[in-house]
């Protein structure tokens, strides 16, 4: 991760942001496989069924809770918030799950996040409404189609119902 390119309000503030670029690195980039490939602990965590996904979700609320602390916008903890909530639901799938959560890396985005909105918080908070926009018409898309197909189901099982 790089280093913040705007000054802190406050030798605490840096303190905070050098601390959670240190747990993301930990998370999410601390062991080096072969190929060249970078996991962390977060992804060993969650070989651990149930148990190993909670916990390193959160952790990840760690690194959010102090992007409220150093003042990041709305938007802007919500994406972070988007990025561990994904990595959790889609790391509770086995395997699949344990493969995705080494690549998403959400620990690393949360803090390049936090640093991006640190340096220059009026784009970083207009490019996070549009990605929580689209996360949104997402959801809803999302939605209609299981209501959708919720709906031809209880139609296809009614009909099997009346002919019997």
């Amino acid at each position: 991760m790089s280093p913040l390119p705007a000054p802190m309000s406050s030798p605490a503030d840096s303190a905070s942001l050098e601390q959670v670029r240190r747990l993301a690195r930990q998370l999410d980039t601390s062991i080096r496989l072969p190929g060249g490939f970078q996991v962390g602990w977060d992804a060993v965590l969650g070989l651990v069924p149930v148990v190993g996904d909670w916990a390193g979700a959160l952790l990840s609320c760690y690194i959010i809770w102090q992007g409220v602390r150093l003042g990041a916008s709305r938007e802007v903890l919500l994406r972070m918030v988007g990025n561990v909530g994904l990595e959790a639901l889609v790391g509770a799938v086995p395997f699949l799950g344990d493969v995705f959560d080494a690549a998403w890396k959400a620990n690393t985005r949360n803090v390049r996040l936090l640093e991006n909105h640190l340096a220059a918080p009026t784009a970083t908070r207009r490019a996070s409404r549009a990605w929580v926009l689209g996360i949104v018409l997402l959801l809803v898309a999302v939605l209609t189609l299981v209501v959708t197909l919720a709906v031809l189901a209880v139609r296809a099982l009614a009909s099997i119902g009346g002919q019997g």
